[in-house]
């Protein structure tokens, strides 16, 4: 591989776990291929007809979970003809098998070789909560002066749509709420606080930085009062299958989840082309979950990318499928990023503490609607900032496992927390951004965003792209180009969110 595909998105993971369910197959049915596996099964209708799950089991399978909200339903089967026979039905637009579509948490991770010039234990913090001081992203965003104002309210929820959170971490404890998570990893809702738990980290980091508590311990989330609630829909390796993305978007549109968060790409490609037919289908089916979500309220706040792509200009990509062996294929604006492209979705880009946007982040006119701290490693190491990343919460018991041992930070309570960098970064400062707003009486979807991006500082294209010239797109290798004026830019969208002045909106 290229140096530039080894600079890749996120940390690579090694296999995906599929979940096995029960499969009572009907008998006189086609060939059993003695592997069962998932379909998504998407209807023409945004309803399910009568007779349904009768279709299915003549069709050689079973029905796992349902949404008739949407016309989607999940179901399994072990028959090589079942997509084809289903397929015979006109209420039917599409079925796709899901068992090899995934991707792994993209706005995640970014993986890269430096090494950090200071450990972080040796960083000193200086306010309340004991690790505070060393936030450079809550300051740049003008976190701690919102806080004057306002913490959030404990009626906001938000829900953490990641690899689950670690509820017993001391910095969320206060504020994860039980009753309302859920793990989706199989498509169907596991309430367990065991299957919810979080086995990778990504998602208890994400956690931290929307609604870590201001209790003297670690950190401060941008919204420290709100109530959170892991929805679970990446499995322990961080690949997120598609009926996992429907199941938690239908959560949060039937749990009152007023915000979503959304670090990562839901799709096995990352570019998913509409005149695929199974791509076609998995995209019709989440976003009608993501849409019925936005119906009920919900603001869904999603990262942008780790690939350096313009979104708005695709032309190639080499990366997906991502859990199996990449192909090299032409898109265009036909092909959408999930969820980040879908209509409604607060889409952030990442910068850090030179108020530049991060090497890695992907961008692009249509996509990008503001820009958050995500760190940068390579081009924006300060004073503030010594290794470039942001700090967040981290499970314990995955600490030595999936933290760089100079990332790692241990509070004097035993509390443990890691540096990581990516618009899996950016996009969590927006989202709790959007629960301050919330718990200030703006509750529709459309004025929290309004007042999200209507706020932001506005940042002006930088004067020197050469600065980028190291980390082409990783899609097609194209240069990292910005568009647009003050006010407007592919690279930051309205700008950098100001927490002080939205909720003052």
């Amino acid at each position: 591989m290229t140096g530039v595909q080894l600079l890749r998105r996120f940390a690579a993971l090694a296999s995906v776990a599929v979940v096995a369910l029960f499969l009572v197959v009907p008998v006189g049915q086609a060939a059993d291929t003695g592997t069962s596996q998932n379909y998504l099964v998407v209807y023409k209708a945004q309803s399910l007809p009568s007779g349904a799950a009768s279709s299915i089991k003549t069709a050689g399978g079973t029905v796992v979970y349902s949404y008739p909200q949407i016309g989607v339903l999940i179901a399994q089967s072990s028959s090589s003809v079942f997509r084809a026979n289903l397929m015979k039905n006109t209420k039917i637009e599409g079925v796709a098998a899901t068992a090899g579509f995934a991707t792994q948490v993209s706005g995640g991770l970014v993986s890269d070789n430096t090494d950090d010039a200071t450990p972080a234990a040796d960083l000193a913090p200086t306010t309340s909560d004991t690790l505070a001081g060393l936030q450079w992203d809550m300051d740049q965003i003008h976190a701690p002066e919102a806080h004057a104002v306002t913490g959030g309210s404990r009626s906001v929820l938000v829900g953490d749509i990641d690899t689950g959170l670690d509820y017993t971490h001391p910095d969320l404890a206060p504020n994860v709420d039980f009753g309302n998570s859920v793990s989706c990893v199989s498509g169907v809702p596991n309430t367990s606080p065991a299957a919810w738990d979080d086995d990778n980290g990504h998602g208890t980091h994400t956690a931290g930085t929307i609604a870590a508590a201001a209790n003297g311990i670690g950190i401060v989330g941008v919204a420290p009062n709100v109530k959170i609630a892991a929805i679970k829909a990446g499995n322990a390796a961080g690949y997120f299958f598609p009926e996992s993305v429907v199941c938690a978007f239908m959560w949060a549109g039937t749990h009152n989840i007023a915000v979503t968060n959304n670090s990562y790409f839901a799709d096995p490609y990352l570019f998913n082309c509409k005149n695929d037919p199974a791509q076609r289908a998995i995209w019709a089916a989440e976003q009608r979950a993501i849409l019925f979500a936005e119906s009920k309220g919900t603001v869904v706040v999603a990262a942008e990318g780790n690939e350096a792509d313009d979104l708005s200009h695709p032309t190639q990509d080499i990366t997906s499928p991502d859990d199996t062996t990449p192909i090299v294929r032409s898109v265009t604006n036909a092909c959408a990023v999930v969820p980040v492209e879908v209509q409604g979705v607060i889409g952030v880009t990442a910068d850090a503490n030179l108020g530049l946007k991060s090497f890695y982040s992907s961008y692009g006119v249509s996509s990008a609607d503001v820009t958050a701290p995500g760190g940068d490693s390579i081009l924006q190491r300060t004073v503030a900032s010594p290794n470039g990343r942001v700090l967040s919460t981290w499970p314990a018991s995955l600490l030595t496992e999936t933290c760089a041992p100079a990332r790692r930070l241990v509070d004097p309570s035993g509390a443990t927390y890691c540096y990581q960098q990516g618009t899996s970064m950016a996009s969590p400062h927006v989202a709790g951004l959007a629960a301050l707003v919330e718990s200030q009486g703006v509750t529709a979807r459309g004025a929290v965003a309004a007042a999200i991006e209507h706020t932001a500082d506005p940042m002006d294209c930088p004067t020197d792209l050469s600065i980028y010239a190291f980390f082409p797109s990783v899609s097609n290798g194209a240069p990292q180009v910005c568009q647009g004026g003050t006010g407007s830019t592919s690279f930051y969208g309205k700008g950098q969110v100001n927490a002080l002045a939205a909720i003052g909106h």
